[in-house]
């Protein structure tokens, strides 16, 4: 048993935590030197020692705090009550423990192709077995299929039999997936089908939480009090990045694999980190050592209307959280997440800094909040009472009924300073997004508007003309698309530029009246759809957004239900 002055000096550096003053970083050296040599007794005193080592490295004092950290955190996997405790700790992404989780295809891909030696399916978790038998037979060439046919084995056993002798079985599966062939939106449908619970054993180079960081940030210590209170918010949300840097190729590389490994660590997956394009990495600093990568998606993984982009935050290089916002009609759809390690820090001024760098790069004056951040079908998000964060930030519902429920709770709360919205209620509030404006409240935002419409509409006219034939259909919309904007060739059109022609192709014809578009116009139009599949898609939104006579006609096509 661990001596009684370790569990002080636990519960006294955590209570340092959001503590900075000379001696206050006293007291954090004391007990970094008291739990350095110790041994923990517990899980739980194990994993509360890795999050407040991963909160001060983010927000360290001075450089011998530091250094100190970072010497612990280094040597963590080594630590004796690690080993110990190390199979109670699982997919917590403390460095030396394993991760399980039922990856999407591309991350398994990923993880297969970096580490199989280390990559593992859960059999005992994995309740499509029967599904994977009968695939097999697609998935090997075609003399294995005598063995297939008659004899009966377990799937684990025929994996265990057909792969090779220094691969791991969940690498053999998602390798004979990736043979198949057919386009890669199959692929990934047909293997997350199987919902495949695969295991991610550790090693020197595998995803952790605990050495997770990016090496060229600066690092800024942390010599007063850290903004946490709301009213930091406003400031925040007006002020630009003070650098804007586009990552060349190598560290956009470096980049995108630290957002993967975020992910990963945390049993998570994110679509703009899995299909970050290297040609639209930025590296947005906001000084005092917070920075912001912006990451853009790869042509093929944008959707048809709204950007979707990532960003990452940096605290000191090491990742505290992300964002995902999807723009146009500048405004922003907006899901934000706080690492738990970084909670109940800076959260507001965090946040508040991610819009001003959404506003900064999308020209943004409207905020909206998914559903799902504020609780719809989210327990996480409802027992925190994630729902006021954001109302006492200045964001509201527009749905009558709803803000009929707020101004109920906000006279519950003015005569009883202790009232907590039950979590049936919260329920009822999350149901609607809410929002906040900059300036004149408008309804033409993301979010308000029906992209629903807009797809029947599409479908409903495809249906009408060519029936099941899409890919003929496609093919004479994108001719007549040209036809009628006047591009005399696609030759010199981009791979990505080619395949967002034809994407929109149908939904230029369906646009009202374009037909009687002035020749700049069109002409503009054509720029628009470029850039969705050109190197950069902001560059998309800020084209879209700046064409009066497009932004109105999208507009026309999502009020009118097919």
């Amino acid at each position: 048993m661990a001596a009684p002055s370790t569990s002080r000096a636990l519960a006294r550096l955590e209570n340092l935590r959001l503590a900075y003053g000379p001696s206050d970083e006293a007291g954090k050296l004391e007990c970094l030197e008291v739990l350095d040599g110790a041994e923990l007794p517990s899980r739980r005193q194990v994993l509360r020692l890795h999050e407040v080592l991963c909160f001060q490295r983010a927000y360290p004092d001075s450089r011998v705090v530091l250094r100190k950290v970072e010497a612990m955190l280094e040597t963590f996997d080594q630590r004796a009550d690690l080993r110990r405790h190390r199979s109670s700790l699982d997919s917590t992404g403390i460095a030396g423990t394993t991760i399980s989780y039922s990856f999407f295809w591309f991350t398994a891909l990923w993880l297969a192709r970096r580490w199989p030696d280390r990559f593992y399916v859960e059999w005992s978790l994995f309740e499509n077995r029967k599904l994977l038998s009968s695939r097999l037979m697609a998935l090997m060439p075609f003399g294995e299929t005598l063995a297939l046919e008659e004899a009966w084995l377990e799937a684990r056993d025929w994996v265990s039999r057909l792969k090779g002798p220094r691969e791991s079985d969940a690498a053999f599966v998602v390798r004979r997936f990736e043979a198949i062939r057919v386009g890669d939106f199959w692929k990934e449908q047909i293997f997350e089908e199987m919902d495949l619970p695969c295991r991610l054993d550790p090693g020197p180079t595998t995803p952790s939480r605990t050495r997770a960081r990016y090496p060229p940030s600066p690092v800024v210590f942390q010599r007063g009090p850290l903004e946490t209170t709301r009213g930091s918010f406003p400031g925040a949300l007006r002020r630009p990045p003070r650098t804007v840097r586009k990552v060349g190729p190598r560290g956009a590389d470096e980049l995108i694999s630290l957002a993967r490994e975020a992910m990963v660590s945390r049993s998570r997956d994110l679509d703009v980190f899995v299909h970050a394009d290297r040609r639209d990495v930025h590296l947005m600093d906001c000084g005092r050592g917070l920075q912001f990568v912006r990451y853009g998606a790869i042509p093929e993984r944008r959707q048809m209307l709204d950007a979707v982009y990532g960003f990452l935050f940096l605290k000191n290089g090491v990742p505290i959280g992300y964002f995902l916002a999807s723009a146009l009609y500048r405004s922003a759809l907006i899901a934000y997440n706080i690492f738990d390690t970084y909670r109940g820090a800076e959260a507001a001024y965090v946040y508040g800094r991610g819009l001003a760098m959404v506003r900064h790069t999308f020209e943004v004056d409207t905020f909206g909040i998914e559903t799902y951040q504020l609780g719809d079908n989210n327990s996480e998000a409802l027992e925190s009472g994630a729902w006021w964060f954001y109302y006492k930030l200045g964001f509201r519902p527009r749905d009558p009924e709803t803000l009929a429920i707020v101004r109920d709770e906000v006279r519950k709360l003015k005569k009883n300073r202790r009232h907590r919205s039950t979590i049936a209620t919260l329920k009822k509030l999350a149901a609607v997004e809410m929002y906040l404006s900059l300036g004149k409240r408008r309804d033409d935002v993301v979010g308000l508007i029906s992209r629903e419409n807009i797809g029947f509409r599409i479908s409903a006219y495809l249906a009408e003309r060519f029936g099941s034939d899409r890919e003929r259909g496609v093919r004479i919309c994108a001719r007549e698309a040209a036809q009628l904007l006047g591009v005399r060739s696609r030759a010199r059109f981009s791979p990505g530029e080619r395949l967002a022609w034809n994407r929109w192709a149908p939904l230029v014809l369906l646009l009202p009246r374009v037909g009687r578009w002035s020749a700049k116009s069109k002409a503009a139009l054509v720029e628009v759809i470029r850039a969705k599949g050109g190197p950069r898609e902001s560059d998309f939104v800020a084209r879209f957004d700046r064409h009066l006579p497009l932004r109105r006609a999208v507009l026309e096509l999502a009020r009118e239900a097919p």
